[in-house]
C-alpha cells in the first residue's frame, strides 16, 4: 500500500508530525542520504511483554514490505510485523522523565511499564 501526505489517515502505521522531526533531525545528525533512507517500524519477539518493538533507519527494502510516506519520511514495514502493528501510532516525547518513541498501539493486549514491549 502506498499512500501520500494528505492521505496518512489511511496509513497502517502514523507518525506523528514531532516523531516525524525527530526522525529527519537524526537523519541530518548522522548525514543520511535523505532521498534513500527508510524508517522500518517493526517487532520481534523478546522484551518483557513478549514483542519488542522495533524502529531502524535503512537503505535497504525488501520487495514484500508494505511502503508509505508520511511527513516527508519513507516508512516501511513488513507483513507480519504489520499483523502486530496495524493502526500504532509513532510519537515522540521529550519529556522531564525521559525522551524516546512511544508507541500507541491498538493490537496490544498489555505492555510493560517501560513501553518498548507488549503482547497481543
Amino acid at each position: 500500500m502506498t499512500t501520500t501526505q494528505d492521505q496518512t489517515q489511511q496509513a497502517s502505521i502514523i507518525i506523528t508530525p514531532l516523531a516525524a522531526r525527530e526522525i529527519q533531525r537524526i537523519i541530518e545528525e548522522q548525514e543520511l542520504d535523505k532521498s534513500k533512507v527508510r524508517l522500518r517500524v517493526g517487532v520481534k519477539g523478546g522484551g518483557c511483554s513478549g514483542f519488542s518493538y522495533v524502529l531502524d533507519l535503512t537503505e535497504s527494502q525488501k520487495e514484500t514490505d508494505e511502503a508509505f510516506e508520511q511527513h516527508g519520511i519513507t516508512v516501511i514495514c513488513d507483513p507480519k510485523s504489520l499483523l502486530y502493528l496495524a493502526g500504532t501510532t509513532v510519537d515522540f516525547k521529550d519529556e522531564i522523565m525521559g525522551r524516546g518513541f512511544v508507541f500507541q498501539n491498538p493490537n496490544a493486549t498489555s505492555s510493560c511499564g517501560c513501553g518498548s514491549s507488549f503482547s497481543a
